[in-house]
């Protein structure tokens, strides 16, 4: 009995040592809709603390909902705050947010989003070999992880990015909302497809698939890969509980006369289908010129507003197997901010946009998708474009976040 009395008076010390900060912040909505599941990230220097931030705790009318702190820059500390929250048309909404120097316990909150990288287990008995990052001078180990890279999804879809000179945006496409791919590993088994699972719905060849960052040789007037490159790496940045971070980076990427480091973010949050994507450069650019858009699937339909928006809608085989697998129809889509484009042309195989950051370290842009098979999701190539276009409209009226 000592021996318990002693180990409850030491956690209660703790606890009672534990450090605390409380700031309030406002979102306010400038659109006259409703919007729900808000991504809102602060950092944790606006938040002030006298102390390191470890935790946080998010409060909405008094109510506590899922949040997290995450170390985005891989320096061991925490350094944004992310949660999602409902904000009502042209309202502003106000959440209190109290820090602590104390770690959170692990599963706090039931996680909206899953992430996942596996080195292939060649033996049925042992399992695949979970990691959260690695890296190849090579620049390719498509072959040696399980879904050739890094995974990851919301309830309403899946994307996953192929470790070689391609780094393609692949999608899978589900009937029903929830998590499949811890269960499924990206490929269902006959079992799991008969009980409504979804699979890979696109395939993405040499194409840019889903707003992939590519070069652009502009003699040929079409996307080039990133390659050659003197070391390709992929890392789980964060992995819920309401948003997963996936980095795919190069070092020495030969790229015409220039030599880059450059890294491409992927951020995905809950109850989305869109991904923001953040690419990174180690030093400012001069004139190059890349290149982003969707795949042009065999016989699509797209559209364009030639402002940044670009989608389309098509139906073809995903996988090389036509007698398992049906046809599949989905819509596609990518919106780059106006400030980065100088060009827009069709390729072989792509719709794009062509990009250049002179004297800029980085830019910002979406990509998101549709499967028609979703119970949730859009029916026809018309109901798709009228939805990327709202999307648009969105994502250029973002909801204003002030730390009061």
């Amino acid at each position: 009995m000592r021996k318990f009395f002693l180990c409850i008076t030491w956690l209660s010390a703790v606890m009672v040592l534990a450090a605390t900060h409380e700031v309030e912040v406002s979102i306010e909505n400038p659109l006259s809709q409703h919007r729900i599941d808000v991504p809102v990230f602060i950092s944790v220097y606006d938040v002030d603390a006298p102390f390191e931030i470890k935790s946080a705790t998010v409060y909405v009318a008094g109510e506590e909902i899922p949040s997290q702190v995450d170390d985005t820059d891989g320096d061991k500390h925490a350094d944004e705050i992310a949660f999602l929250v409902d904000v009502l048309a042209g309202a502003q909404l106000d959440v209190r947010v109290v820090v602590s120097d104390e770690p959170s316990l692990p599963h706090r909150y039931a996680s909206r989003v899953y992430a996942d990288m596996l080195v292939a287990s060649k033996s049925k008995k042992r399992p695949h070999m979970p990691i959260n990052s690695i890296s190849a001078p090579s620049g390719d180990l498509y072959n040696y992880l399980h879904h050739h890279g890094p995974a990851f999804e919301s309830e309403l879809v899946a994307y996953r990015l192929y470790f070689d000179r391609k780094q393609t945006v692949d999608i899978y496409g589900k009937f029903n909302k929830g998590h499949e791919l811890q269960s499924s590993g990206w490929y269902p088994n006959d079992e799991q497809l008969s009980q409504g699972y979804g699979d890979d719905v696109l395939r993405v060849s040499g194409s840019c698939g889903v707003g992939t960052l590519k070069g652009w040789n502009a003699k040929k007037k079409k996307a080039v890969h990133i390659d050659p490159v003197s070391n390709r790496s992929a890392t789980i940045v964060a992995a819920g509980p309401v948003r997963t971070i996936v980095e795919m980076a190069v070092d020495g990427w030969q790229y015409g006369d220039s030599h880059l480091d450059m890294s491409c973010r992927y951020t995905l949050y809950g109850g989305h289908r869109d991904v923001q994507v953040d690419v990174n450069f180690a030093q400012p650019l001069g004139n190059e010129i890349f290149c982003t858009g969707v795949q042009d699937i065999k016989g699509s339909q797209s559209m364009s507003d030639h402002r940044g928006l670009i989608a389309c809608w098509g139906t073809d085989w995903p996988v090389n197997d036509t007698i398992k697998y049906a046809k599949e129809t989905v819509g596609l889509a990518a919106y780059i901010p106006t400030q980065y484009i100088v060009g827009e042309e069709k390729d072989k195989v792509n719709y794009l946009y062509q990009v250049s950051m002179p004297g800029k370290t980085s830019m910002r842009y979406y990509i998101t998708f549709t499967s028609m098979k979703e119970c949730y999701g859009y029916k026809s190539a018309e109901q798709w474009f009228e939805y990327v276009t709202a999307w648009r409209k969105e994502l250029d009226s973002p909801c204003v976040v002030i730390i009061k």
